[in-house]
């Protein structure tokens, strides 16, 4: 059974009633999409600022560990050039003892295991006086073997370079620290921002994926409300349709009955009837006359 024209216009403002919910609907989802971008730039703004200062920090310390490695190198050399001129001094003991009659290398030894000895064992106090007695006799031995050694051109310009070389390697060392501990500085803040960097990414990969979420609904429910709107025009169109054929038949209807009239008033025009000026305007309506 066909509906009528207000079975179809109730039909038609429901349809509009729903549809309007929809397009407020997907206005707030293009509008939470849209503060979701921004949110999201701000976040990658941030991003971009992090990663600058990650590859400063990077660069700082790459920069200081170049230097710190240097500092090692000439620390190294400076210590192994001391070690040499420490084995020229010994070699030059050793030389200018045994000239002497008295191997101070060997007298150092000795005093030093002496020394050992007093600390580490028991003894009675007669043998420990006797044991103090002769480390008293070495240390005199030592300091007189040493001041003849210190007395020699070759051996005290060997123990200048050897303290040098140990002064400048100790500086190198202090360098080494101090950069190392800069460069471990830099390291840390740059492991900071990486771990904080790595947060942000995590909020924006989310909010992306709401985004896409979103915007995946807002054309759903824009199809939808596109839908709804397409029914209303075929609703309307329906409407205007039987409108335009309730139209017709009435305009036939009434021009099926004044032709009718028409031809009644001419039969009575025929057999000579006297006409009314309304009857006429029928019959001229009609085109009998």
């Amino acid at each position: 059974m066909a509906e009528t024209i207000e079975q179809l216009k109730a039909k038609r403002d429901e349809l509009q009633e729903r549809a309007n919910e929809l397009k407020d609907r997907r206005d707030n989802l293009h509008k939470k999409s849209k503060e979701l971008a921004e949110e999201r730039d701000k976040i990658n703004a941030t991003i971009r600022s992090l990663r600058n200062q990650i590859n400063e920090h990077k660069k700082k310390r790459d920069e200081l560990n170049e230097r710190v490695q240097h500092a090692k190198d000439q620390r190294n050399t400076l210590n192994e050039k001391s070690k040499d001129k420490k084995k020229e001094i010994r070699n030059l003991e050793r030389q200018r003892s045994t000239g002497s009659g008295e191997n101070l290398i060997k007298l150092r030894k000795q005093l030093r295991s002496l020394e050992t000895e007093q600390m580490t064992q028991a003894m009675s106090p007669q043998k420990e006086k006797k044991l103090i007695e002769t480390i008293s006799e070495i240390n005199k031995k030592i300091k007189k073997q040493e001041e003849k050694l210190n007395k020699d051109p070759k051996l005290k310009k060997a123990f200048e370079e050897k303290e040098v070389y140990k002064q400048k390697a100790e500086k190198h060392h202090g360098t080494v620290e101090e950069l190392a501990s800069k460069a471990q500085t830099e390291h840390k803040e740059m492991i900071k921002l990486i771990n904080k960097l790595d947060n942000h990414i995590k909020k924006v990969n989310k909010i992306q994926e709401n985004i896409v979420n979103t915007k995946i609904k807002a054309d759903d429910v824009h199809k939808n409300f596109i839908a709804h709107v397409d029914r209303i025009h075929e609703i309307e169109r329906e409407v205007t349709s039987i409108k335009e054929s309730t139209y017709r038949k009435k305009k036939k209807a009434e021009k099926t009955s004044m032709h009718k009239e028409a031809n009644d008033i001419f039969e009575r025009f025929k057999r000579g009837e006297k006409l009314s000026t309304e009857d006429l305007m029928t019959l001229q309506k009609a085109g009998l006359i």
